[in-house]
């Protein structure tokens, strides 16, 4: 008498050919932190900055500091944290930027992007 496998799925998948999908590399994220100096505040720098981060995918966030500069940390592909940075150089209508000071920061995996207070 011959002996049973164990499982009869076993058998079957077996007789197919699986190809194994290659893990998917996590992209390339970095994490920057941009101190904005000049007229920034009160001239809707904030919102404007939030909808140009969401349009480029970047999570993090933005809010106003006491001094009247305006702090972002941003995390996301090199190219889009780059054109939001150009973005920040710029600012909204009626912004007049002097000065963006970097500093990179390390990745922490936010998924959102806020409006702080």
């Amino acid at each position: 008498m011959a002996r049973r496998t164990r499982s009869r799925s076993d058998t079957i998948a077996n007789r197919f050919v699986t190809r194994h999908q290659p893990a998917r590399m996590q992209p390339f994220v970095e994490r920057w932190r941009w101190v904005i100096h000049g007229r920034v505040q009160g001239v809707g720098f904030r919102s404007s900055c939030c909808r140009r981060a969401l349009d480029l995918e970047i999570r993090g966030w933005v809010r106003n500091l006491s001094d009247g500069s305006v702090e972002v940390q941003a995390e996301g592909h090199p190219l889009a944290l780059a054109e939001l940075r150009s973005w920040c150089e710029q600012g909204p209508p009626g912004a007049r930027v002097k000065r963006v000071q970097p500093s990179q920061l390390p990745v922490t995996g936010n998924d959102w992007f806020e409006v702080r207070y």
